[in-house]
């Protein structure tokens, strides 16, 4: 018992004991990363992957897990100084200590510790199984992370000791002058008692000694208090340099060189988090709810009134004039899609049918579609490889034969640069080898690293810089990262206009793309393409037999025709398909009322539903002018719903299932609409119509991609190897006997 007793008032115990006891929101922060770490706070996305295999300047190395032990330390230290400020009333007798910071380091190292030892562990197991990384690799990033966290830490402690140098200076001379002591520190007689909460008999005086704490009765509350407040200043100094720091790198952020790892700005930004909730506990205390209550009505009033503006925009598209936006009700919508424009853009529609028609070696070919569902990187680099086989197949003529691209999120980022690959070779450049690896390794190039450094930076250390799109201004931010590190890994191919695609989509010397983003108002598509698409915005239908039907889609370029569609960035369309929540920010449009877009796939993630309206549109000529059309979809998922099933066995599912049932199934229910709508659509077409699916099913399910951004070694190669599954061998086979026919 004495033993026992004898560890339960030990101060580092005692420490890890107030942290549970008081001031639980600030654990939240290590339960995540612990979690991430152990595969499951956000599994689904691949988190883990951004820690244990950071990337900087496009490859894991000691530099880049350097940069993230650096980022360690800084969480580290802003912990133990955060909770240093927040406790050190409950353990006054590090007061009459030596570098009192110093000892309360040291006896904070529960947490820290364990914390490194399960990042080790796990970046170990990481690296052998997902990496594929040999022994020595594995040393120099352990290395490369132990040299960044050691030198943040000794910066820091140095720091602190030349505190302790400067406080004790100041002190020394009033600590041996009785009476200068006796004026200053005497007025207040309330004599220290121990504290309530924390009562220890044994510290660390060093990671090797321990020692019997002092009774510090005798000294009075003041004395205690001018010694730790000097001690505050200090580290209050200390986050401030730190948050200069990252105004600093959010400036210069254009530079790749300035572009840190994922795991980095994680790290700093919940070291930021931390800081500012222990300066608003320290300093307000009681008052911190209602000072929030005040900054946020505050922040609301600014919003409201348009003296702030945090939003997103559309790069490109005018934002000036007030009284042009367009009105964004229903008469609006009704008017866009009236018969008159109706007609006029369907009109335009069979000419670049015709357009194409001709291009063709058949006097009847066949038409293909491609769909392309989103699912991050993953989907991008698969979408890539699949069009790259098919290309081969069809003897280099698959854009030629295809009249129409529509898909959500990283799908369409990867059909998007096979197009302007293709368009490019069929323009003539010979450098360009479709079938070529590095455009593989270009397309899943990591995007995440880029967008979570901007976010800490930009969004919310340095939100002033600005760049130009023409003739308009726009605020650099998350999203500009974002489509900035795509157009690199791109090789510039994507930094185009709308208007640069539109005459040769008008020509039909390349399949027309549409972007469909969700309008969060409503939830209608924003339908996004170079031509006037009215006649996607509702169902075709007949209105003597049918009630009236509002449209439940809006043609982006007839809406917002005066704010110049066209000058749009295709960059940014990308981006506006594939706005996946919080990751990337909503883009805000100009209209009345101000409307903001997210990702495809919450109305349509596999690219149909534009598909099928497209063929029920135009069947009277793809009767007449075409031998059938195939419907080419590539999956990021298997088909069916089988994957992923919704299952728990807590009890907890009691309240969560309601709430987490929708989420779960979300795509599964859009499949099952869509096959029951395709259905539906085969039998009045009238033409012969396929569906070819090619689905990425990994070899198991540890060994899938996860749904982000980024993407590992191993998972990359999991997806080229998920081309040869059985099913898409026999999709490929089915492909080529109808692509060699026509």
């Amino acid at each position: 018992m004495r033993v026992l007793k004898t560890i339960y008032y030990f101060f580092p115990v005692q420490l890890l004991l107030l942290h549970i006891k008081k001031f639980q929101v600030l654990l939240i922060f290590w339960l995540i990363l612990f979690s991430t770490l152990n595969g499951g706070f956000m599994r689904t996305y691949g988190a883990a992957a951004l820690f244990l295999s950071p990337e900087y300047l496009g490859d894991v190395s000691p530099i880049s897990t350097a940069i993230v032990g650096v980022a360690t330390g800084i969480f580290i230290m802003s912990w133990n100084i955060t909770t240093f400020i927040i406790f050190c009333r409950h353990f006054r007798f590090l007061a009459t200590t030596t570098k009192p910071f110093l000892k309360y380091c040291i006896n904070n190292f529960i947490l820290p510790v364990t914390f490194l030892v399960f990042y080790f562990i796990k970046e170990l197991q990481f690296s052998i199984t997902r990496e594929l990384l040999p022994a020595a690799s594995i040393a120099w990033l352990c290395f490369g992370f132990l040299f960044g966290f050691t030198f943040t830490i000794a910066v820091s402690l140095l720091y602190f000791f030349r505190a302790d140098k400067t406080i004790i200076r100041r002190m020394t001379p009033v600590i041996n002058n009785p009476k200068l002591f006796k004026s200053q520190f005497s007025k207040e007689e309330v004599k220290l008692n121990e504290s309530r909460l924390v009562h220890v008999q044994y510290y660390l005086n060093s990671p090797t000694t321990v020692r019997k704490t002092r009774d510090v009765a005798h000294y009075s509350k003041a004395f205690i208090e001018s010694i730790f407040n000097r001690h505050h200043i200090a580290a209050v100094l200390c986050i401030f340099v730190a948050f200069i720091s990252l105004i600093f790198i959010g400036f210069f952020m254009d530079s790749r060189y300035f572009q840190l790892p994922a795991a980095a700005s994680i790290f700093i930004f919940f070291a930021i988090l931390i800081s500012l909730s222990g300066a608003f506990s320290y300093f307000l205390q009681s008052w911190s709810i209602p000072f929030f209550v005040v900054v946020f009505f505050l922040l609301n009033l600014l919003y409201k009134y348009n003296v702030i503006d945090p939003t997103n925009k559309a790069y490109g598209l005018s934002y000036n004039e007030m009284e042009d936006r367009p009105l964004y009700d229903r008469q609006t919508l009704l008017q866009l899609c009236s018969d008159k424009n109706l007609q006029r853009d369907k009109a335009n529609m069979l000419g670049i049918l015709e357009k194409w028609k001709a291009r063709q070696s058949s006097a009847k070919p066949v038409l293909f579609l491609v769909n392309s569902s989103g699912g991050g990187s993953r989907s991008a680099t698969f979408t890539l490889s699949i069009l790259q086989r098919l290309d081969s197949l069809s003897g280099g003529k698959l854009m030629r034969k295809t009249f129409l691209i529509t898909g959500a999120s990283g799908g369409m980022l990867g059909a998007a640069y096979f197009r302007e690959l293709s368009r490019r070779r069929d323009a003539g450049d010979t450098s360009i080898h479709l079938q070529n690896h590095r455009y593989i390794n270009d397309i899943s190039g990591d995007l995440l690293n880029t967008l979570f450094s901007s976010f800490v930076a930009r969004d919310l250390a340095s939100p002033a810089q600005k760049f130009v799109v023409g003739d308009h201004e726009y605020v650099k931010d998350r999203g500009f990262a974002f489509e900035q590190r795509l157009n690199e890994n791109t090789h510039g191919m994507l930094n185009k206009q709308l208007k640069d695609l539109a005459q040769d989509e008008a020509t039909a010397r390349m399949p027309i793309l549409l972007f469909n983003p969700v309008i969060t108002r409503d939830s209608r598509a924003l339908v996004i393409s170079t031509q006037p698409v009215s006649f996607l915005m509702r169902p075709r239908f007949d209105s003597t037999k049918l009630p009236g039907m509002d449209p439940d889609a809006v043609d982006f370029g007839a809406l917002f025709a005066r704010q110049g569609p066209m000058d749009l960035r295709l960059l940014t369309a990308l981006r506006m398909n594939a706005t996946f929540p919080y990751v990337l920010p909503n883009v805000w449009l100009p209209s009345r009322p101000v409307i903001d877009v997210m990702d495809a796939g919450f109305r349509d993630n596999f690219g149909e539903m534009n598909a099928i309206r497209f063929l029920n549109a135009f069947r009277e000529w793809l009767q007449a002018n075409t031998s059938g059309v195939v419907l080419l979809q590539i999956r990021d998922r298997k088909a069916g719903g089988w994957e992923n099933p919704y299952e728990s066995d807590d009890i907890t599912e009691i309240i969560t299932k309601p709430l987490l049932l929708l989420q779960d199934n979300w795509y599964k229910m859009q499949e099952y609409n869509q096959d029951d709508l395709l259905s539906l659509a085969q039998e009045g077409m009238g033409f012969p119509f396929r569906k070819l699916v090619f689905q990425y099913v990994p070899r198991s399910e540890d060994a899938g991609a996860a749904l982000n951004f980024h993407l590992t070694k191993q998972e990359k190669l999991n997806i080229i190897g998920a081309l040869d599954n059985s099913d898409n061998q026999l999709a490929f086979r089915t492909f080529t006997q109808l692509a060699t026919a026509h």
